[in-house]
This record gives C-alpha cells, sequence and structure tokens, in this order.
C-alpha cells in the first residue's frame, strides 16, 4: 500500500557548527591582527597629515593672496597709466594699450566718457552701454571711492561674464581675473576671492561668480571681517555639516581677502585609502581562508548535517530517508544505523498512524486514556462478501489495495486519522490524535473526506469494466460527532491506539442504515447541528437504532454548502446524488412498517 511521504525538509537549528566555528576563530584572528595594524597606523600617521595639511593649506592661502594682490594692483596701475596717457595732448595710443592689456574691459574716468575696449566687448557680445547701467546702480560704491576708498565689486551678474570692478577715487575700473580662477582651484585647496561685504568676486566655480553668492554670513567670512588677524586659519562646518580647514589673507585693497579651504576628510584621504586597501587584503586572506576551512570542515560538517536532518525527518514522522553514500569511519556506522532505523519505523508505520508512531517514538504514549470530541467514520462496500467469493484471495487482496488507498489519501488530506481496517470496512475519526479546539472543524472535516471518497469511488469505477474480475463498487459512510474516550488499550508488551465509547458505536449503526435509506453519507443529528451552515442535507426518517432509547435524527449529506458569491456545485438534492450513484429512492411504506416491526421486537 502506498503511503504518503513528507517533502519538507525539517528545520534544523545548530548551536555551534563545525565550519562556523572555525571560520570565526580564523575571523577573529585576522580582524584583531589587521584591525589593530591599521588603528596603530592612522594613529600615528593622522596627527603628521592634519599638521602637513594646515602648513600646506597656509602656503596656498598666502600663495594666492600675494597673487592676487598683484592682479589687483597691476589692474589699478594699468587703468591709471590709460588716463594719464589720454590726458596728454596728442595721445593716440588708446587702441594700443587696450591690444596689450586685453584684461581691462573698461575704465570710467570721474565725470568723463568711459573708456572701453572694444574688442572684450564684440568678442563677448556686449553692449557698452552695460557700463553706464552698472555704474548707475554702484552709486554707494562710487561715493566709497570718492571719500578715499578702493572698493571692489562682482559686475560678473550684470555683464553675463566674469568681471570684476573696481573703484578708486579718479575712476572704476572694469577687468577679468582669468588667469587667478585657473591657479585657485588646481589642488584639493580651494582659494577664492572676497570683498568686504563678503560678496564671491573670483572662485574656480564660475557659476558662483555668476550667480553673485554672498557667504558673508560663513563662519570663515565672518572670522575675516570681525577678526584684527590679517591672516588666520581655523576648522569649521558648513551649512551642510560637512568640516573644512579654512585659511584667509586680507589685501590692501578694498578689504578684501583671500580664502583657501579644503574639506577636511581629503586631508586623510590616503589614511582612507590605505585602510581600505588593507580592509580588502582582510577580506581576500578572510575569503581564502574560508575555502580552505571549508573544505577542510565539509568532510565532517556535511555527513553530519545529513544525519541531524535525518533525525529531524524521522522526529517529525516521515520515516522513508535517504542519506547520501555512507562512508568507512565512524560517521558511515551512524547513517547505516540511521537508515537501518527509518526502515524499521517505516515498516511499522504501515500498521498504525505515522503521528501515532511518531508520539511512541517520543515515549509520549502509555497505558490509558483521554476524554475527546471527535467526529467518527465508518465506511464499507457495500455487497463485498458477494465480490469476494467471485475473486481469487489475491485478487481481493489487489483489490481491497487499490480501494482503500484512495479512501485514505481522501482521510489524511483532510487532517483524519485511520483507526483500523475490518476487512472492507474503515473506522476513521477526527480530533484524537490531532486534537483541535472546534468540534466543528472536526466534523466538517469528516464530512468533507466521505464527499472525497464519494469523488474518489467516481473514478475508481470508471476504470473498471463491470466483469466479475473488475467489479463497479457501492460504498456507504456513517458519521457521528460526540465525546470518546482515545488512547492505548492492551497490555505493556502490545497495545492499540483506538477511540472507544457510544459515540463510535452509532457511527457504525449509521453507517448500515445507507442501504434502508439508499443514500451514500449518513450523518446523526449531532454532526448535523455542529456544521449545518455549511452543508446541504436533507432529513431521513428518525430510526430506532440498537442501544438507544429515543429514535435517532438521520440526515443525509447532498454537498457542501457554496460560499457567498460562489457559485452553488451540484448536487443540490438527494434526487440528484441518487441519480448520480444509480440508487433508486426507498419505498418509504415498506421501510416504515419494516421499522415498526423492529421496534416491537
Amino acid at each position: 500500500m502506498e503511503r504518503k511521504q513528507k517533502k519538507a525538509r525539517p528545520e534544523i537549528t545548530v548551536r555551534r557548527p563545525i565550519g562556523v566555528t572555525l571560520v570565526s576563530i580564523i575571523t577573529i584572528l585576522l580582524l584583531t591582527s589587521l584591525g589593530a595594524i591599521t588603528a596603530l597606523m592612522s594613529y600615528m600617521v593622522s596627527e603628521d597629515l592634519r599638521i602637513n595639511a594646515e602648513d600646506t593649506n597656509f602656503a596656498i592661502n598666502r600663495r594666492s593672496a600675494a597673487e592676487t594682490d598683484r592682479v589687483l594692483r597691476t589692474a589699478r596701475s594699468n587703468a591709471l597709466l590709460l588716463l594719464d596717457t589720454l590726458s596728454t595732448p596728442g595721445s593716440r595710443f588708446q587702441s594700443l594699450f587696450f591690444e596689450q592689456h586685453p584684461e581691462i574691459a573698461a575704465v570710467v574716468p570721474n565725470g568723463r566718457m568711459p573708456i572701453t575696449n572694444e574688442g572684450f566687448f564684440r568678442d563677448n557680445e556686449l553692449d557698452p552701454y552695460l557700463v553706464w547701467q552698472f555704474m548707475e546702480n554702484a552709486v554707494e560704491a562710487r561715493n566709497r571711492a570718492r571719500m578715499g576708498e578702493t572698493v571692489l565689486l562682482n559686475a560678473a551678474p550684470a555683464f553675463g561674464v566674469p568681471l570684476l570692478a573696481m573703484f578708486i577715487p579718479s575712476a572704476g575700473i572694469f577687468f577679468t581675473s582669468d588667469e587667478l580662477t585657473d591657479d585657485f582651484g588646481r589642488t584639493i585647496n580651494i582659494s577664492f576671492l572676497i570683498n568686504d561685504a563678503g560678496e564671491i568676486l573670483i572662485h574656480p566655480d564660475n557659476q558662483l561668480v555668476m550667480a553673485g553668492v554672498d557667504i558673508g554670513s560663513s563662519p570663515l567670512a565672518e572670522q575675516v571681517r570681525s577678526g584684527r588677524e590679517q591672516n588666520f586659519q581655523i576648522l569649521y562646518e558648513d551649512a551642510g555639516g560637512r568640516e573644512y580647514l579654512g585659511a584667509f589673507r586680507k589685501l590692501s585693497l578694498g578689504g578684501a581677502a583671500v580664502l583657501t579651504t579644503v574639506e577636511y576628510r581629503l586631508i586623510f584621504e590616503s589614511i582612507t585609502a590605505t585602510t581600505r586597501r588593507n580592509i580588502f587584503l582582510t577580506l581576500a586572506v578572510l575569503f581564502t581562508a574560508i575555502i580552505i576551512i571549508w573544505f577542510f570542515s565539509k568532510g565532517i560538517s556535511k555527513p553530519l548535517m545529513h544525519l541531524t536532518e535525518t533525525a529531524g525527518m524521522i522526529e517529525k514522522g516521515d520515516f522513508e530517508v535517504r542519506l547520501p553514500q555512507t562512508r568507512g569511519d565512524e560517521i558511515g556506522v551512524l547513517g547505516d544505523s540511521f537508515v537501518r532505523m527509518g526502515k524499521a519505523l517505516t515498516s511499522l508505520s504501515y500498521f498504525t498512524n505515522q503521528e501515532i508512531t511518531r508520539k511512541a517514538m517520543q515515549g509520549n504514549l502509555s497505558l490509558g486514556g483521554e476524554p475527546r470530541m471527535v467526529t467518527l467514520l465508518f465506511t464499507d462496500i457495500r455487497s463485498f462478501t458477494m465480490i469476494s467469493e467471485m475473486l481469487e484471495p489475491a485478487e481481493v487482496v489487489e483489490f481491497l489495495n487499490a480501494y482503500m488507498t484512495r479512501m485514505i489519501v481522501c482521510i489524511e488530506q483532510t487532517g483524519g486519522s485511520v483507526d483500523k481496517f475490518m476487512g472492507d470496512a474503515i473506522m476513521a475519526h477526527w480530533g484524537a490524535v490531532s486534537i483541535t479546539e472546534s468540534p466543528a472543524e472536526n466534523a466538517l472535516n469528516g464530512v468533507k473526506a466521505a464527499l472525497a471518497m464519494r469523488s474518489a469511488l467516481r473514478d475508481f469505477n470508471a476504470g473498471r469494466d463491470g466483469s466479475i474480475k473488475q467489479p463497479r463498487i457501492r460504498i456507504g459512510c456513517g458519521l457521528n460527532s460526540g465525546p470518546v474516550v482515545a488512547g492505548q488499550v492492551g497490555s505493556n508488551t502490545r497495545m492499540e491506539y483506538t477511540v472507544i465509547g457510544d459515540t463510535v458505536n452509532l457511527a457504525s449503526r449509521t453507517e448500515g442504515l445507507n442501504k434502508d435509506f439508499m443514500t451514500d453519507i449518513l450523518i446523526t443529528e449531532n454532526t448535523w447541528d455542529l456544521i449545518k451552515e455549511d452543508i446541504i442535507a436533507e432529513e431521513m426518517l428518525s430510526t430506532k437504532v440498537k442501544g438507544k432509547k429515543d429514535p435517532v435524527r438521520l440526515f443525509a449529506v447532498i454537498n457542501l454548502r457554496a460560499k457567498p458569491g460562489e457559485k452553488q456545485k451540484r448536487p443540490v438534492n438527494l434526487t440528484e446524488v441518487r441519480t448520480m450513484l444509480g440508487l433508486r429512492a426507498p419505498d418509504l411504506k415498506r421501510l416504515i412498517l419494516q421499522m415498526e416491526a423492529d421496534e416491537r421486537k
């Protein structure tokens, strides 16, 4: 007889696997040693890097400030030279001047017409009238210049190209600073020029210049304005929380200052890169070690894991286990023992329920019983005695095995347990071995099993030709729900797990009444009361049953009731069931007379 095999592997919990232990030891050693080396190196080198970074940042700032001061002074000197030259009678050197000083865009003497570099405005497609507009808007700067100050402004937003405006007492000077822009951003240290208001004048990022960005509120710019130092260096955070090392040097013209910054994390980039390389090296070594350990330990851990899984499968009731090819050592001997034990338990489980076998193996079964609320099912084959007389004994066994295999599947798929076989009859129950808290659930599963038997029997008969050797059969199922005593009956040397009680007797007698009512599934009122909302059934004549004082109400099961929104499946009445099974309706008058006669007896 075929048995249903469980395919799922059990979940095994191993507290300390051999391979994991070895890998953990090697991992701890490698991480500790290389981690200590990395930390020591970082500690020893980081301070030197910080000092060198401060010195470098200061030096770059000093060099950038000197170059900026030179460019600004040169632009002012060249503009004054142009004014002096043009004030000389008969001077014709304006065009020559702008050819030699293309960085000068325009010079605006006080109270006079602007002197513009036509080539600059032509090349940049600009209107010289922009000079007048800027001058008109820079009233405050012009007034400060007349008082003797030198004022620097960012003219880029007004002209659309990077351009500086310098106001001195005698004139306004417009000039570019391309050479400074290129020099200010060649390393991770970035230098830029701001005026006394914090407005960016020159920056490697032209977008900041073109947008006229004001950084007057930054910690570094505030230090420039509020401090008395001509040059200083601080560590600060920007609005985004990033740390910068910033140095500044004030210029002698216009209260401007050159600022040089470097992102603090970039100072330690070399240490970070070295640390990263060490981490990669550690991972490479660790990976190699794990591979070696894996090949070393799998010869032990893998067979042990197979044995552990096998033990878990046997514990869960799956006794037909398989192990890889056994070895010649102690592990192989142990594996052979597991295989033999599994085969023995498999053979044992053919004679009883697998759940009972598992409990017995765990020592959870003993003599005695416990009260249970269960649903009992009895089923047998109609006219089996006549059928068996026409078959050879071997053919009878083959026929029963084919039939019962299908019936047992119906029982086990609904969570039931086969209690025993009695010739062609089967006794099964729900709620005794696998305990549930819902008697209604047990009752409904029992009815589902009976309906599945009805369907399985139709398939079974469809494959038979109706001859003497392949007869088509009918069965009857009787179900009753109620209290029983479930447990081991027997002795210390021979036990049988079963259920006993009046509920069992009534279920058996209910099954036999199918012959009189021309039905295949009958349930008692006890079962009906539990699941009447879930099934379609028709009440039969109340019947006097042996051992019962009052007549018993019986119901013929038609089908499961469709859930809301679903279409009801057929059959929907007893007439359709009898037509489907090839049964005729009983002669009720004769049946009543027979019941009355039985009652008088």
